[in-house]
């Protein structure tokens, strides 16, 4: 059985001053995300920004991570959208496009209830072979996969884990729990992640692996060799530059902070693009604790 485990990079989707798809840049940060040890690459997902993106543009961009990946490393492709019939639809191309396994988030905009969550991961997951990851994060949805959802939809074959960026770790802990191994539980929260390594999550999906993805990496093996207290510290070095995620949109910040680095992130899409000069010189200080 396919098992997400390890640091995942949610991989930026960089693009040129007028918003067009940087395809050279992508390739360039599949090639850099692979040579920092990453264990997955994640297209689509919420850095990715996979909402300001249209279908045809979402299947460039996997077919650009697919190509470049070259099997080297398991591809998720986050194609979540708020009707059934649309994540059906996007579901079966990127299983064409040769993608590992999917992501797929909650429906969001419109309240559903949890039988109607649960009835659409069902038809998602009989549509495609693939793995299944389903994705919570109620903040920006506006709906919420209860454990008792996840302990239906677990017994569907192809939904193989669950991300949970809830930010509340009581929750995640619920999944971990209740689930009792069957499932694997990936941390959405870049501040969770050893946390929910040692709970008897499987690792990460994160944002912020898209600036250091060494360190990210390093946590994770860190806590395999069972050196709680090194990975602790990495763990905690990780706050400066997470405190900046507040100063806007966190996929702005985080492109943002990827261009002072050097990467040609280039802009988010508007209209989230609306960072002070005063942010700047924050995100900035942030990087340099990392030199």
């Amino acid at each position: 059985m396919f098992i997400p485990k390890g640091i995942i990079s949610a991989i930026v989707t960089p693009m040129t001053p007028d918003e067009k798809i940087n395809e050279q840049e992508l390739r360039s940060q599949v090639n850099r995300m692979i040579q920092a040890g990453v264990h997955g690459l994640f297209c689509l997902g919420t850095n990715g920004e996979f909402y300001a993106l249209s279908f045809e543009e979402k299947l460039e961009v996997i077919k650009i991570v697919v190509s470049e990946n070259n099997g080297r490393l398991p591809v998720y492709a986050g194609t979540g959208c708020v009707t059934t019939r649309d994540t059906i639809h996007l579901s079966q191309k990127a299983e064409e496009l040769g993608v590992s396994a999917l992501s797929v988030i909650t429906p969001y905009f419109a309240a559903l209830s949890q039988d109607e969550i649960y009835n659409h991961y069902k038809e998602v997951a009989s549509a495609v072979t693939l793995p299944i990851i389903l994705y919570n994060i109620p903040m920006r949805t506006g709906n919420s996969i209860d454990y008792h959802t996840l302990l239906r939809l677990i017994e569907i074959k192809n939904i193989v884990g669950i991300k949970d960026s809830s930010g509340n770790f009581d929750n995640m802990l619920r999944y971990i729990e209740e689930s009792k191994g069957s499932v694997a539980v990936l941390s959405g929260n870049d501040s969770l992640i050893l946390s929910a390594l040692m709970a008897g999550g499987t690792g990460a999906i994160s944002g912020i692996a898209n600036l250091f993805p060494e360190i990210l990496v390093s946590i994770y093996q860190l806590w395999e060799k069972g050196d709680i207290a090194a990975a602790q510290k990495v763990q905690a070095s990780l706050r400066p530059i997470r405190d900046t995620l507040k100063l806007g949109n966190p996929n702005s910040v985080v492109k943002r902070a990827m261009n002072f680095l050097g990467y040609n992130a280039g802009p988010a899409r508007r209209p989230a693009v609306s960072i002070s000069e005063k942010a700047d010189e924050q995100i900035k200080k942030a990087l340099a604790h990392y030199k």
